[in-house]
This record gives structure tokens, sequence and C-alpha cells, in this order.
């Protein structure tokens, strides 16, 4: 599997508390449920201008005049899908083509065929740029839609030197809206492993944890709750991932995405002890992951979350999609 194009991604700082890099004094490790809701995009001159060829399970010819240039983002339905609306706090499956709307350059595209595509969950302010994430949002699944974003939607006042955006660039998006992904574990429920920490599921999955009385492991250790029938992770994966993350002395919740929704993460670029415990689970499993202090967590702690040097961490993740 092919990881994720990164230059599509935003700074996972709504996941702070599971990358490798130090948060500073002004992150926040757990992310926020009061985001903006996600606003429906109107069709305009600019994106009604894109014509767009080609079956939906092959990537598309488009052809437009560039430059295009809009001052707010537009979004058209090219081809009208069949399949559930999408809605707020949903993790979609999409294929996409990139172009360079004001040069006509095509950037890139993902996928189609054996290409990896993006995870978009439908969330303000996490996951990819904005021009994409209204590109989606208010959509149904079938749906091929052009949506053409000023800078301010895109990569912002700095472009893309990697893809070749300058600062002034516009972007067009011919997205595929491919299938609504489950916000949680779908797999076979499996056995407890004693001396883990006790995992209760609320109706929409969110897990109340508990800590046992004794003393956690040394080791990294890793329990499998439901087992997926999905593809296997590996250190090239991105996930998508529902996850809360505890202190294992106290049971203080100190990271969760549940009341906000599923989040997408490179594998490679989380806590060491996180990345071996996702790494070989297939998606649809639950898993809980419990991270000694030391290399395999936060060496020397986590002031911002709360996290002591000494402090033994219980992830609990439902993984949702890997590429």
């Amino acid at each position: 599997m092919r990881t994720l194009p990164t230059f599509l991604t935003l700074t996972a700082v709504a996941a702070v508390a599971l990358t490798g890099c130090a948060a500073s004094p002004a992150s926040s490790p757990t992310r926020s449920a009061t985001t903006a809701p996600v606003a429906c995009t109107d069709p305009g001159a600019t994106s009604d201008a894109v014509t767009v060829a080609g079956d939906a399970a092959a990537e598309p010819t488009v052809t437009f005049e560039a430059p295009l240039a809009t001052k707010a983002t537009e979004r058209t339905v090219i081809t009208e899908g069949t399949g559930d609306a999408i809605e707020e706090g949903d993790s979609v499956a999409i294929s996409y083509a990139a172009y360079n709307a004001t040069t006509g350059a095509k950037l890139t595209a993902g996928g189609f065929g054996d290409a990896a595509g993006l995870t978009v969950n439908v969330v303000n302010g996490q996951g990819v740029i904005p021009g994409i994430l209204k590109g989606v949002a208010c959509s149904k699944v079938g749906d091929r839609v052009a949506v053409v974003f000023p800078p301010a939607d895109g990569f912002g006042e700095t472009g893309n030197t990697d893809l070749g955006v300058a600062a002034t660039d516009q972007l067009l998006f011919v997205i595929d809206i491919k299938e609504k992904l489950p916000t949680r574990a779908t797999g076979e429920d499996q056995e407890p492993t004693d001396g883990f920490p006790t995992v209760k599921l609320a109706d929409d999955g969110a897990p109340t944890v508990t800590m046992p009385k004794s003393d956690p492991p040394t080791d990294l250790a890793v329990e499998v709750l439901k087992k997926g029938d999905g593809a296997a992770v590996t250190e090239t994966s991105t996930v998508t991932v529902q996850y809360t993350g505890a202190i294992w002395d106290t049971g203080k919740v100190f990271d969760q995405s549940w009341g906000v929704g599923p989040t997408s993460f490179p594998v490679s670029g989380l806590i060491t002890g996180f990345t071996q415990g996702l790494v070989g689970q297939t998606v649809g499993s639950q898993v809980v992951i419990v991270i000694p202090p030391g290399e395999l967590g936060y060496e020397g702690g986590n002031e911002t979350a709360g996290i002591s040097e000494t402090d033994t961490l219980v992830f609990v993740v439902d993984i949702i999609a890997a590429a």
C-alpha cells in the first residue's frame, strides 16, 4: 500500500498527543469538539467552466481554460450520485485529480486503479486543506464534483514549493465521492486478555477505560478486542482511526477523537509505541496499546498533555481505514 500524499494534509496538531514531536506550550494535545459546522459550497461561473469526461472508476479527463480565478470557493456537481448523503462527522473515501487552476498544470491524482486515495473527515480544521473539505461536504456517495478555490482554502500565503504552487495560485480538484467509511471498529469480538484495562463501549462506540489495580506492564503490550478482516497496517500506511488516550495510574483521558470524528495520520509520524502497536493490525480491528514510559512514548513526558516522564499510556484504537 502507498502512503497518503502528505502535501494534501494539514499539520496534525489535533492529534499532537500521538505525534513524535513535542508540542509547544501554546499547542493543545486534545481535539476540539467545538469546531464550526461545515457549510455547503455553491457552484459559480468558475467551477461551471470546468469540463470533465470519463468513467468514475478511471482518472477523468479534465478540460479548462487557464487561468481560472475565484474570490471564494466554488463547487459544481459534474455527475450526481445515488448513494447516501455525506453528513457532518462522516469519514469519506475519495478519488481526486488536482490541477493548478492558474497555470493549468496537472499536480497529482489518487484513488484511481491501485493508487491510494484520500480519507476526508468532514469536520472543520483537521485532515485536509479546506478546499477539499468544501468539495466533499454536502455531497452524496457517487457524486463527481469540480471545486475551484483560492489560496486561502488551499496552501495559504506560502503556497507549496514541492508542487510548484505559488502563493497566489488557485487550485482545481475533481473529486469522486467513493464511499462512507464506518466511524467505529466493525471486527469480530475477541476474548479480553487478563491484566489489560477493561473497555466498555457506549452506543456510538466511544470507549470508557477502567484501569486494573495491578502494576502496568514494563514492555509494550497490545490486546485485540475486535478483529477486522481488512488490510493490514504497515509502517508506510496512513490510517484513519478513532482513539482514546489515557494514563494508567490515574485513568485520566488526555486525548481522544470521540465527540469530533475520526482522524487520519501517517503511521510513521506517531510515537514509537503507537506505531509498533498498530503495524500488522487489520482494518476493522479495535486494539488496546499499553506504552511504558521512556523511548516508546514521551521521554521526559509531555507537559502540555499532562503526561509525566513516569506515566504508562493506554490507547484504545478503532482502525477504520488504511491506505
